[in-house]
């Protein structure tokens, strides 16, 4: 039987070699690589900073933090928790807005709804390689002089209007194998405030405003004094090393993958109790996901249980969504009527993607799903 995961990870002999070159220059942790890898994925979106550091979720922890964010964020329920964990561990309170059906990205109306004087900034969640309408969201934050996190996860490379993800507002970057760049684990913020930017470098390394790397060839390198309180947030100069040859092959990747998601978008339009991913005219999706939507009448559950047993990792994202966990219940979490969110939640299938697959792939998901919704009826 044929297995297809949800995704494999697109690594080759050069991120090999280059973890070899760091391991025999004796430099593990935060070092020259990381440098490296900062300055080229800053040029890449055209900001002036970017801060690699050991997960997504730490990006968001310090943009919260960092800006002094100690209100109300607004963002999707339908997402990762991680984004809302981080909001709270970054000391502000997350209140959770309903998403568009089509793209299952926040909806703008929603946020307007949530506004109130304890509102302090937007977060959207680009969900699974399209960015969310960033137009309205601006002219949203603008009209009430709101501050935007952008959780850009799963959307690296992603643009709306011509304009990359995670330029915007502050931008937060995931790094974990299923996403379009992989360091294993890590992620990145990026940022054109001086500000923030000179914050959250010492916030990530124990409050300390220069890094062991800077210090290096200066008179007493053993001098660590710290600003402000801070974390140990950095990533290791090892899986920074994975990242910049990842960074070189980004736009291979995307282009990998848009390709793979156009032929089965093709595919999956013969399958009427199949809705393949909406893309909207102004977006450009990178497809970190490829989700469709079943039929109600369908049993979703069994049905992504079936595929899995024709070799197919296909998998739900995501459920349950944040407002249904333990920790978020209760009146202290405010949310929109989020009628759209538990309506996806039902329906919702994420498929394999990623860019080694191959159009014998494809051909056989489109198979197994023919053969699959068969059996049910």
């Amino acid at each position: 039987m044929r297995k297809i995961p949800l995704c494999i990870p697109y690594v080759g002999q050069e991120e090999k070699d280059a973890v070899n070159e760091v391991i025999d220059s004796g430099w593990y942790a935060h070092g020259p690589k990381n440098r490296e890898f900062e300055e080229g994925f800053a040029d890449y979106l055209g900001v002036k900073h970017a801060f690699s550091m050991n997960s997504c979720t730490s990006a968001i922890h310090l943009s919260v933090e960092g800006l002094g964010i100690t209100g109300e964020v607004i963002l999707p329920s339908f997402t990762f928790v991680a984004s809302a964990n981080a909001v709270i561990t970054g000391g502000a309170r997350p209140v959770f807005a309903d998403i568009e059906y089509e793209t299952c990205n926040i909806d703008p109306a929603s946020i307007e709804r949530l506004i109130t004087p304890e509102t302090e900034a937007i977060m959207p969640v680009h969900f699974g390689g399209q960015s969310a309408d960033m137009t309205s969201i601006m002219e949203i934050a603008a009209k009430h002089n709101l501050l935007v996190i952008e959780d850009s996860a799963e959307t690296i490379g992603g643009e709306h209007q011509g304009q990359l993800t995670g330029t915007f507002g502050v931008g937060c970057f995931s790094f974990y194998p299923t996403k379009n760049i992989t360091t294993g684990e890590g992620g990145m913020l990026t940022t054109n405030d001086d500000q923030l930017a000179h914050k959250v470098k010492a916030l990530l390394g124990h409050g300390i405003d220069k890094t062991t790397y800077e210090r290096e060839d200066k008179e007493k390198s053993w001098f660590r004094s710290a600003s402000r309180i801070g974390y140990n947030f950095r990533l290791s100069n090892i899986l920074a090393a994975i990242g910049v040859e990842q960074l070189k092959k980004l736009e291979l990747m995307n282009e990998k993958r848009r390709s793979l998601a156009a032929l089965l978008t093709l595919g999956l339009s013969e399958i009427p109790e199949i809705t393949p991913p909406y893309v909207k005219l102004e977006n450009k999706h990178v497809y970190q996901m490829y989700t469709v939507r079943v039929n109600q009448n369908l049993d979703r559950d069994q049905f992504v249980r079936n595929l899995n047993k024709k070799g197919i990792g296909a998998s739900v994202h995501f459920y349950p969504p944040v407002h249904h966990m333990a920790p978020y219940q209760g009146d202290i979490y405010r949310k929109d009527g989020l009628e759209i969110t538990e309506k996806v939640i039902r329906e919702i299938v994420t498929l394999p993607m990623y860019p080694g697959m191959a159009d014998d792939d494809i051909h056989y998901m489109v198979q197994s799903i023919k053969e699959v919704l068969s059996e049910f009826k």
